[in-house]
């Protein structure tokens, strides 16, 4: 059988995939501004460190995942982790909808974790392996087009059925049918991807960087290669943005007297813009390079942030979390590209692992940030702390990230792949 790559040659199976993601996406959006609320208003809890400790460990066990899902899949196949992840998901609606105190909450989104860790990893490495490397920004740009637009859908749904029926069980019904539609998609529809990959692997000319072992490919994804490098921290630290609209929104802007349904709505924008706009941005990393998306969307998200803590009212937030969508799809699917073309065909799905593993770890380090800050200082400090982060972040990406697209680069792939943080520049 013959595995030639390309989206109009596998369409079907590369649409199935982006049915896939928006049903992961539509997962995690489900608990986007219901559950802190739930914590506050129904359980009892005070602390902004406490609720966030659900995105903490959220964010840990998806990092793991994300670590061992790729090398997994690398080993099994790219189907039985998807399969595997969306098992781990059934019973999330279940404690969601029973749990008497925050802990429970705290276990469910440790299967969440592994949900995401699992699923959406998948899908991506599914839609890198059918579609080569002439369009694997607008491929990726697709995936995270999908997911994100699943998030911002799920937690508009969420929204209107928390103000209007509570904020449990209803939502958490939604959840539910999502998961197990998605998982009889998974063992029916999607077939193995990774045979592409091997197919790739082999037409590859660097034949020196093929088969690296886990830890080798683990060091150099971490901190050996300065372009994997920038990509690991400015992934990591994307995620502060990510966990502040998941922990610190609700609460702010409930605070400051929106309602339920209206916060689900400035949260629907800042995960609709980020969608749909990744539809282009990842297609526009294809025709100008990776790097200038993603240090453009640094300093945009940043400016989001801190501008949401500047204004007041519901239109204005509205505007700035349109705005921080923008920075977030800059950024985020070039990201993931960068890392899959700095990669070797054979171990791209371990790299692309290992740095999910460090930007999905920025969930667990923002949500303790962004908590301790609310605790300490006010919750509106913790704009002021990402929003620093952000551009901190985005000056280390201009010094430190080199163009790896293959036509703008200054350099081959061979040499991207090999530089490292102590070689020439």
């Amino acid at each position: 059988m013959s595995y030639s790559q390309g989206i109009r040659r596998n369409w079907p199976q590369f649409a199935l995939q982006l049915l896939t993601v928006f049903a992961v996406g539509l997962t995690i959006g489900a608990e986007r501004n219901v559950v802190p609320v739930l914590g506050r208003d129904v359980l009892g809890v005070e602390s902004v460190l406490v609720i966030g400790s659900f995105v903490v460990s959220f964010g840990f066990v998806k990092a793991l995942l994300n670590l061992y899902g790729g090398k997994w899949s690398e080993a099994y196949g790219r189907k039985p982790i998807l399969v595997a992840g969306w098992l781990v998901a059934l019973p999330i609606p279940v404690i969601l909808i029973y749990a008497t105190n925050w802990w429970w909450i705290s276990v469910g989104n440790v299967l969440l974790g592994v949900n995401q860790g699992l699923a959406w990893s998948m899908s991506v490495n599914a839609k890198i392996d059918l579609t080569g490397s002439d369009a694997r920004g607008f491929a990726v740009g697709l995936d995270e087009a999908f997911g994100y637009g699943g998030v911002a859908v799920g937690a508009w749904i969420t929204g209107v059925l928390a103000a209007r029926y509570g904020l449990r069980p209803a939502p958490f019904y939604v959840l539910a049918g999502v998961i197990v539609v998605a998982l009889v998609v998974s063992v029916l529809l999607i077939e193995e991807t990774l045979p592409y990959a091997r197919a790739e692997a082999e037409n590859e000319s660097d034949d020196a960087d093929a088969d690296l072992p886990f830890r080798a490919i683990l060091k150099r994804a971490t901190w050996g290669d300065r372009t994997l490098f920038a990509a690991s921290q400015a992934g990591s630290v994307e995620k502060f943005v990510d966990a502040l609209v998941w922990i610190a929104y609700p609460l702010y802007l409930t605070t400051a007297g929106l309602s339920v349904a209206e916060v689900g709505v400035v949260v629907g924008v800042y995960g609709g813009v980020w969608g749909v706009l990744q539809l282009y941005t990842g297609k526009l990393a294809d025709d100008v390079g990776r790097r200038p998306p993603v240090v453009a969307g640094m300093f945009v998200a940043g400016a989001g942030v801190l501008a949401t803590v500047l204004v007041d009212g519901y239109w204005p937030w509205l505007v700035t979390a349109g705005v921080t969508g923008v920075g977030m799809a800059l950024l985020y699917p070039n990201l993931i590209t960068v890392v899959g073309d700095a990669a070797h065909p054979s171990w791209r799905a371990t790299g692309l692992g290992v740095y999910r593993m460090w930007r999905d770890a920025g969930y667990g380090f923002g949500a303790i940030l962004i908590g301790a800050t609310a605790d300490l200082v006010a919750t509106e400090a913790a704009f002021y702390v990402v929003a620093a982060a952000m551009f901190l972040s985005g000056g280390i990406a201009v010094v430190w990230m080199r163009e790896t697209h293959p036509e703008f680069g200054a350099s081959g792939s061979t040499e991207l792949r090999t530089s490292s943080l102590s070689g020439d520049d």
